[in-house]
């Protein structure tokens, strides 16, 4: 179970219960100041600066770093960590799915019948499973590499940094944090913020380095909270990294983030900017990000085999100008 017991807190609205959680995890969200945020951000930019490559932490996955990412696997069990296309609309969901058929074998010529249907994703958000290109946060007017963000963005998507520069797919050495185990509860708690410390203690607990090229997943239990509580507005209040998390992480080699969230705390911990990793991870550094994944089956799926390591892969779709995409993210063990 939580650290609360959901089955014997008293029943309160829904504004009740985010002010609940909110106050019951303050003490985690240690507040930084903008002009202390800059800095940090400017830090990070400068260690990226120089790069002409729209793939941004990407270009530095070569074969050699993907032949190790495949040697991973040792079962070849695969595991999905999406969640399934939403249609109805939620508390999480304000722009839900779109899908309907086109032909239900009445259109064409009678034989063989065809069966067709449509499918219309406005995918950022907390409700679908995506990837996060460079270019999908500004900051201060620039997106990653200093690239002016009204220049490179039109009605018909992004110049620079879109997720076509990633067709070639992600292949990479996943790492899993695995917080609620090492903490003994089922979730953290919307508005639970993880600190540095925090991060080492679960990737000592679990006996694994991050190193150079591999995606760090951190794992909440914000699914499973969902599908036992019930959805609520994730976009107010979700468990996730704080900004002071994000440099040891990159500076370990993490060429790739993903969370059951959106990696993000949610409130956030810098007054001023409502999603302050995301800018760290996509402007600063050009560090793709997974958001909204389902991480329980990999969670349990590890905890079995003893070991917190697996071959990752993302396909994203290949959208000129897309600033990220809708996916189906595979981890094999």
């Amino acid at each position: 179970m939580s650290a609360d017991d959901p089955e014997k807190s008293p029943r309160l609205a829904p504004h009740q219960q985010l002010q609940q959680w909110l106050d019951s995890t303050r003490h985690t969200r240690t507040p930084v100041a903008l002009a202390d945020y800059d800095a940090l951000f400017d830090e990070l930019a400068a260690a990226h600066a120089g790069t002409d490559d729209p793939r941004g932490a990407m270009a530095r996955v070569d074969d050699a770093a993907r032949l190790r990412a495949l040697a991973a696997a040792r079962t070849g069990r695969s595991i999905s960590l999406a969640w399934p296309v939403d249609t109805h609309a939620g508390p999480d969901n304000a722009r839900p799915a779109l899908h309907h058929m086109t032909d239900l074998g009445d259109v064409e010529a009678p034989e063989p019948s065809c069966h067709k249907d449509f499918l219309g994703i406005d995918y950022h958000g907390k409700a679908t499973t995506h990837l996060d290109a460079a270019c999908h946060i500004g900051y201060r007017g620039r997106l990653y590499g200093g690239v002016e963000a009204r220049s490179a963005m039109s009605a018909s998507g992004s110049s620079w940094a879109s997720v076509d520069a990633l067709a070639d797919g992600v292949l990479l050495r996943g790492v899993l944090l695995d917080v609620p185990a090492v903490r003994g509860v089922d979730w953290l708690e919307p508005g639970t913020a993880l600190h540095p410390g925090d991060v080492a203690e679960a990737a000592a607990a679990h006996g694994v380095q991050v190193q150079p090229g591999d995606a760090v997943l951190v794992h909440t239990g914000h699914a499973r909270r969902r599908r036992r509580l019930g959805a609520w507005d994730s976009g107010a209040a979700s468990a996730g990294l704080h900004v002071d998390a994000v440099r040891p992480l990159l500076d370990a080699g993490a060429v790739l983030l993903g969370s059951d969230g959106d990696t993000d705390v949610r409130p956030s911990p810098v007054a001023e900017l409502h999603s302050p990793v995301h800018a760290l991870s996509l402007t600063a550094t050009g560090t793709p990000l997974l958001d909204n994944l389902d991480l329980e089956a990999l969670a349990d799926a590890c905890a079995e085999a003893g070991r917190r390591t697996f071959t990752l892969l993302v396909a994203p779709l290949v959208v000129r100008g897309g600033t990220g995409s809708p996916v189906n993210p595979l981890a094999v063990l």
